[in-house]
């Protein structure tokens, strides 16, 4: 992160101080998406809970990033979960793209990863999907079925859904 906030100032000083037969504008240039991820990325490392953890695998690329997050309440209690989160060429335009890479029995979430979110979505008719107005710290919020079979398990059987939320954690979340 701070590589890419020190490029970014380094690149705004060479901008007055270029002549014509410099280095060409389009190697030069840093998109929107980079200049709000330096101020985005900031603030969500400010309030994020402590019981989630972003980690950058590569420092220099702030639009992909992991999501880490340890749960220390409710029914995933004690799993580690990992979410990979990529922010598109075209952000804040289009919302960022969110995986889930941890197998997970949860109603927004496919065993395969996909994750159904209202908010993730860039037109919905309930009007509560992406907006050029939303940011990142916007993402931690998780209200949306997709896995239908595990929705209708939780609304069946709450203690049997907890059953089979511990053995995904203990299978796939430790």
């Amino acid at each position: 992160m701070l590589t890419l906030a020190s490029k970014l100032k380094r690149d705004d000083g060479v901008k007055g101080s270029r002549t014509s037969n410099s280095t060409s504008d389009s190697t030069r240039r840093v998109s929107i998406r980079d200049k709000l991820l330096v101020k985005e990325v900031a603030e969500l490392e400010i309030n994020l809970p402590c019981t989630c953890e972003v980690n950058y695998p590569d420092p220099n690329k702030l639009h992909f990033f992991l999501l880490i997050i340890n749960p220390d309440e409710g029914y995933y209690r004690n799993g580690t979960f990992q979410f990979e989160i990529e922010v598109p060429d075209a952000y804040n335009m289009v919302p960022p793209k969110v995986k889930c890479l941890t197998r997970i029995w949860h109603p927004n979430i496919t065993e395969t990863g996909e994750i159904c979110l209202s908010l993730l979505r860039e037109h919905s008719i309930d009007g509560t999907g992406w907006a050029p107005t939303r940011t990142l710290k916007d993402l931690l919020n998780f209200d949306d079925p997709l896995n239908i079979e595990a929705a209708e398990h939780h609304l069946r059987d709450k203690e049997d859904f907890r059953t089979k939320v511990e053995d995904y954690i203990k299978r796939y979340a430790r």
